[in-house]
């Protein structure tokens, strides 16, 4: 019997947590004027419920089935003559007291938890309507589309994949390498998208760090450009240097996602560290002059575009096998000298495949010091990138700034070998 009150208590929650914002959103309106308030969907849930408990008591589904269809009946024919009056055409607040009635059932006939975190869900997402609204405004048709291709990767591509080694050597595991790719560009898709949503304006800073999100190296040699025309320099290399602290901090994520809690204690703190001197040296260079408007379509990309998101699997696949190869030939050793060839030219790809040997026989210390010489050389990397498109003004205080990083990493990793 208590079981049984404290799921009607559930139930009758869900239903004032929708009313609540429900009724919120219509405060304004005269009693009596609105077909459901927070009343009416309390009791909607608790109607759900109800129905649900004398179905479970008299051993028969048709309860609940017809308590729902008269409740569906009654409840949209007011909704319908209140959207009559109003003049609307929104089936949002129909559907929400169907979906309140029903999660009112499930919490006193299922799972209770899953239905207290349903009610939850749906008033978030009637809450946010302003909110989902806009940001399907600022959407592209690429960023649509990017979205798609994500499901059908997800969804279509990768349960098909075999996941099994195909080589000798165990480096080349289609499911894993496909997951990976995908585990990547989300994250480097979902900051691509939250700066398109939250607007950004079209400066120098923020143009930089949403850049940076997708590639840095691409960000790096953007500015460098663009310095042979400016009037200040200093900011543009200020703006590359904060570019390189995201980078560190996205390789941070994907280390934390991906490579398991005992590369973790080795891998931060350098990390880290060299993010912060990056960011410093970066905001001190940033003070030095004016960071006008700059084009953000220079620097930013979609990271699910589909040819660029192919070029990286194959990458990531060959230098996967052959890393996995060098470290069965000539030892784990190898695997940091794979590290720092690789990560010269794409980090990502580098620190995937050194994480994907973090499985097997290898010791997790190695795992974090090949992802850090990954890092280390793509810093490298992307400095003689800066030389060549930029001029002395511009990558002098880059090369300052990594130099830094370098410095802060290297005595982090000393000082904290293991923390």
């Amino acid at each position: 019997m208590t079981d049984l009150i404290l799921r009607f208590a559930v139930a009758l929650a869900i239903g004032l947590l929708t009313g609540l914002e429900r009724g919120w959103r219509e405060r304004d309106q005269p009693a009596g004027s609105r077909a459901a308030g927070i009343r009416t969907y309390a009791i909607a849930g608790l109607l759900g419920g109800i129905c649900a408990a004398l179905s479970q008591a008299m051993g028969s589904a048709i309860i609940l089935a017809t308590g729902f269809a008269i409740f569906a009946a009654a409840f949209v024919w007011f909704e319908a003559r209140e959207a009559a009056r109003h003049e609307s055409y929104s089936v949002t607040a129909s559907v929400a007291g169907l979906c309140v009635f029903a999660l009112g059932a499930l919490a006193v006939a299922g799972d209770t938890r899953a239905a207290a975190a349903g009610g939850a869900a749906l008033a978030g997402m009637l809450a946010s309507r302003e909110v989902l609204h806009e940001g399907l405004k600022r959407l592209t048709w690429p960023e649509l589309r990017s979205a798609l291709l994500l499901a059908a990767m997800t969804t279509i591509v990768l349960p098909i994949l075999p996941d099994r080694s195909l080589d000798p050597w165990g480096g080349f595991n289609p499911h894993e390498i496909w997951l990976f790719t995908v585990v990547v560009a989300t994250i480097s898709y979902l900051g691509y998208i939250a700066v398109r949503i939250l607007g950004p304006r079209r400066g120098l800073l923020t143009s930089g760090l949403a850049g940076a999100v997708a590639s840095s190296t691409a960000v790096t040699v953007a500015f460098g450009r663009l310095a042979r025309q400016a009037a200040e320099v200093r900011p543009l290399a200020g703006a590359a240097a904060l570019a390189a602290m995201v980078s560190v901090l996205r390789v941070c994520v994907v280390a934390v996602l991906l490579g398991g809690t005992g590369i973790l204690g080795v891998l931060l703190p350098p990390a880290l560290a060299a993010a912060l001197a990056f960011g410093a040296a970066g905001l001190v260079l940033l003070r030095g002059g004016e960071a006008g408007e700059t084009p953000a379509a220079e620097v930013q990309r979609n990271p699910f575009d589909l040819i660029p998101l192919l070029v990286f699997a194959t990458a990531f696949a060959a230098i996967s096998t052959l890393s996995a190869a060098l470290v069965a030939r000539f030892g784990a050793a190898s695997l940091l000298t794979s590290s720092a060839l690789s990560g010269a030219f794409d980090v990502d790809v580098a620190v995937l495949s050194a994480l994907r040997l973090g499985g097997e026989t290898l010791p997790a210390a190695l795992i974090a010091r090949a992802v850090l010489v990954a890092l280390a050389a793509n810093a490298v990397g992307r400095l003689s990138l800066a030389i060549a498109a930029g001029p002395r003004a511009y990558w002098l205080p880059l090369a300052l700034a990594t130099a830094a990083a370098l410095a802060a990493g290297a005595a982090a990793h000393v000082l904290l070998p293991g923390a």
